[in-house]
Order: structure tokens, then sequence, then C-alpha cells
């Protein structure tokens, strides 16, 4: 098996970065016409600088707003709006839905793909695959294309004014990137890409989650400030490039495929992806087996920085055993990561897994508080 891996053309990040986004496209010889694909939010912010920095190279666009949901449909129509454009590329403007949508429009068109992200809440920027969703908001498939985005521009002082919970919903998904690279490595399966795993994707894997454990809670209160820094420039960076390019030339395992588990009970669609990743990970430490010192150690990171550790946190209240089931049985799905363990993973192991990820995380909780209470007490 080949070792393959992958990466954007060219990856720019910084204060005020929009303003280059003409530049940038002008320098890479894109073309002179293009559609913006972006939701309301991000038109509100940053239209008068799309217009500015674009007019300044002469180049001129088609604004497509986003629906809100990546699914076929969606594809399809703004497809229609660049092709009677004659759009020469695509801008995808917005978070990782509205991304993964402008990837999979220019992908079908044959142009080139830039990523401009205004939440570092996914490592979905800077890959050669989008997911997919059906209407109502569950799983569908992935989609896998021939490259990756020709430019993915990251304007920190943009992800500095969104919510910080997006923030941390990034650091959900990327996480489970370390983690779910080394299992990969561990059985010699491929990665995202088809191949063996590179020494330097797991390098970057490995450092992705040494950024997240020495700067993340810095990086949030940049974000609850609107501050630009230099721990929130490592966390973004470590959220959309390193997670991004550890993800995909390291591989996937169990804590993506109980994240697309999960997609099937509606009560978790008001979730965020990382936040779901964050939770299939403990399941994913505990189905490994991988012993209670190193999982205290990710409970207490996700506590510390707001990402869930029970059930509840991601929406499912009432224990529903038919329903975890449900859960279990997507989550091995043929065509699903899970299979990238070591060792055969059925729907009644992760079934056992999700019960007794869940009550680790409620124990953890329950001793926080019983710790708070002490620690008043002694004042």
């Amino acid at each position: 098996m080949l070792s393959v891996f992958c990466s954007p053309s060219r990856y720019v990040q910084g204060r005020d970065a929009t303003k280059n986004l003409g530049a940038e496209i002008d320098s890479l010889g894109l073309g002179k016409r293009g559609c913006l694909i972006s939701g309301q939010s991000a038109i509100k912010l940053l239209e008068d600088t799309w217009n500015e920095s674009l007019t300044e190279k002469n180049i001129s666009y088609a604004l497509a707003e986003f629906s809100g949901e990546c699914s076929r449909g969606e594809i399809d129509r703004i497809k229609d709006i660049a092709a009677d454009y004659k759009a020469e590329f695509i801008i995808g403007a917005g978070g990782g839905k509205v991304l993964d949508t402008a990837r999979a429009v220019a992908s079908e068109l044959g142009v080139p793909i830039v990523n401009c992200p205004t939440v570092a809440s996914s490592d979905a920027p800077c890959s050669a695959l989008s997911v997919l969703y059906n209407a109502s908001g569950e799983f569908d498939s992935y989609l896998f294309y021939k490259r990756n985005p020709d430019l993915v521009l990251v304007d920190t002082s943009v992800i500095a004014q969104a919510p910080a919970r997006l923030l941390v919903a990034g650091m959900g998904d990327a996480l489970a990137t370390m983690f779910e690279a080394k299992t990969v490595i561990a059985a010699g399966k491929k990665n995202q890409l088809g191949g063996a795993t590179t020494g330097s994707a797991k390098v970057l894997a490995d450092y992705c989650y040494q950024v997240l454990l020495a700067d993340s809670i810095e990086a949030i209160e940049s974000v609850n400030n609107g501050a630009v820094t230099p721990a929130l420039e490592r966390i973004v960076e470590a959220n959309t490039l390193l997670s991004g390019l550890g993800f995909e030339s390291g591989g996937l395992a169990v804590a993506h495929s109980v994240h697309n588990g999960l997609t099937v009970l509606p009560a978790t669609h008001d979730y965020y992806h990382g936040e779901k990743v964050a939770f299939g990970l403990i399941v994913q430490l505990v189905l490994e087996g991988k012993g209670l010192e190193l999982i205290s150690q990710i409970l207490e990171y996700c506590s510390d920085v707001g990402l869930p550790i029970t059930l509840s946190d991601i929406g499912v209240n009432d224990l529903d055993r038919e329903a975890l089931r449900r859960v279990a049985d997507r989550t091995v799905a043929d065509d699903e990561t899970a299979h990238n363990e070591p060792f055969e993973v059925t729907a009644p192991m992760v079934f056992d897994a999700i019960l007794t990820a869940d009550s680790l995380g409620r124990r953890y909780r329950e001793s926080e508080v019983v710790e708070a209470i002490s620690t008043k007490e002694l004042v």
C-alpha cells in the first residue's frame, strides 16, 4: 500500500486576511468570474470587503445565499446559479456546511475552489471531501474529490467575532485527530485518501493535540473579548489546517462514525459536528479499552473548554435503549470508518461503549460538583 498525503495548494491565515482575497485569487490565476456562496451573517459582515478586494483585481462574482444544509438539492441549486453566471471558480465563505457545499459545486463544475471559513468550528476547509446530509439533517454520505482546495483563506479577525462555542466545536473535531490517526496506523488501514499514513501526517496530528492542550483556554478568552491573539492564531491553525491535514492524511475511526450514528436522533441536530465528535472520541477510547487515566484526561479537557462529555450534553436526555441501538447500528454501517479499528467493531460493542462513555461523563461531572462544594465549604 502506497503512502498518500494531501493538502490545499495555498493556505493563508491572519488578521484582516479577507482584504487580500482578490490578490490571492489573482496571483493563483483562478479567473475573473466567480460564484460566492455564503450565509446571511457572513454576507452582512463581509460583503463590503469582498466587493473592495475583488473589484481591485477586476474580479466579478455572483452571490448565492446558502440555505442552511449541505444536501443534494442545495448543491444542485447553487450549481445552476454558478453555471448560469459562467463562473470560472467558486468561493465558499462561512461555516463547514457552506464550505462543503462550495467544494461539491466546484468539483461538479470542474472549476477551482476557494474556501474562506468565517468560523473555526471544524477541519472541513482544507479537505477534499464533503459531508452530505439529507433534508432532515441526517448524515447521508461522504463526497470525495480529486484534489484539495486551491486556496484556503482564514481571517482571524472574523473568527474572533464568532461565538466561542463555534471555536470550541472546532476543538472537539481537532481533539479526535491524533487518536483516530493513531488507530488507523496501528491497524494498518487506509487513510481518507485510500493510502497509508505518512510520518508527516502523524506528526501534524500529534502537534495538533499539543496545541489544543496548551492554548485552548486562552483562545476561548480571546474570542470572548473579540480579540486576536497568538493563542487564537495557533488554535485556529490547529482546528483548520493541522486537524484538516491530520484527519485526511491520517485517517478516521470510531469517533467520527459515532458522530454519523448520532445524527439519526433528531435531538442531536442542534449540536455541532465537533461537539458530537468529542463525545464520539470518548466512546472510541472506551471501546478501545484505553483505560481510565487517559479517558479522565480527555474528560477533564472537554469539561474545561465546554465540550460534551455526556449524552445529555448533545440533547439526548432520555436514554432510550432502542434509539441508542439505532445509533450503534448506523455507526457500524458497511462504509463507516469505525471499521478502521485493529479489531472487528460490532453494533453491540458500540452500544455498550456509548452507555459506558455517558456514565463516565456523568460520574466525572458529579465529582466536579462535589469538589466545588467542598472547596466552597473550606473557604
